[in-house]
């Protein structure tokens, strides 16, 4: 049997999280809440947020910047791993998701390390570009709208210093970028084929990127891990 035809079940999920997961209370409170609202599809899992934290700590990052924040999850799974002072800039078009996370933020004694940014992520990073910023940030995460991936990859390396690191999220697109027919149809009205289009190419782009050094993994709907050389 070869490694690359080990099937990952549901049980096989099921026991990585019984032995691996460490995740607070107010991180778990967050989540549920936000599992009962319609686009739940959009947060990311536990052992993500995680594995982000994981890198936070690995680096020693002081400063990072998050490229679409929904209800708040995984900025407090950062904002929990950053020193005292540190700071994530979280970047979100939606006040009404951010509210949600708002009080998850000040309960865990961490929303003086999130500088949320209302607005399109594009302009707020043209912003801290402006402000004498470039290659300041230790860390990024993006998970926003599918059309703009190629131009925050861009901005988001302009924004990072040697040595940082960018987290894609759904580079697989479940799946669709091998083969949009695996769409049901709730994901068909959430995917589009640009966006399965512009997802290829980053991913080939990445690929090819002499930039940096890169880790694709097959971790919820695919996470590209990018170091900037």
């Amino acid at each position: 049997m070869d490694k690359s035809e080990i099937k990952f079940t549901s049980a096989l999920h099921d026991y990585i999280l019984s032995v691996s997961l460490r995740e607070p209370d107010v991180l778990r409170r967050l989540r549920e809440e936000t599992d009962r609202d319609p686009n739940a599809i959009m947060q990311i899992p536990p052992e993500q947020g995680q594995l982000m934290a994981f890198l936070i700590r690995v680096l020693g990052a002081k400063k990072a910047i998050e490229i679409g924040t929904y209800t708040g999850y995984s900025t407090l799974c950062v904002a929990l791993a950053l020193p005292q002072d540190g700071v994530v800039v979280a970047c979100d078009i939606n006040d009404g998701w951010a509210e949600i996370g708002r009080k998850y933020w000040n309960e865990a004694g961490v929303a003086d390390r999130i500088d949320f940014r209302l607005g399109p992520a594009l302009d707020t990073m043209d912003e801290l570009l402006a402000s004498g910023q470039r290659e300041t940030f230790d860390f990024a995460f993006i998970d926003a709208d599918k059309s703009n991936y190629i131009r925050y990859y861009e901005a988001t390396l302009s924004l990072l210093r040697p040595g940082g690191i960018i987290a894609i999220d759904n580079v697989l697109l479940f799946g669709s970028v091998v083969d949009p027919t695996v769409l049901d149809a709730d994901l068909r009205s959430r995917i589009s084929n640009d966006d399965i289009s512009v997802l290829r190419e980053l991913n080939e782009k990445i690929g090819k990127d002499p930039r940096v050094d890169l880790s694709m993994l097959p971790v919820a709907d695919g996470l590209t891990l990018v170091r900037k050389r």
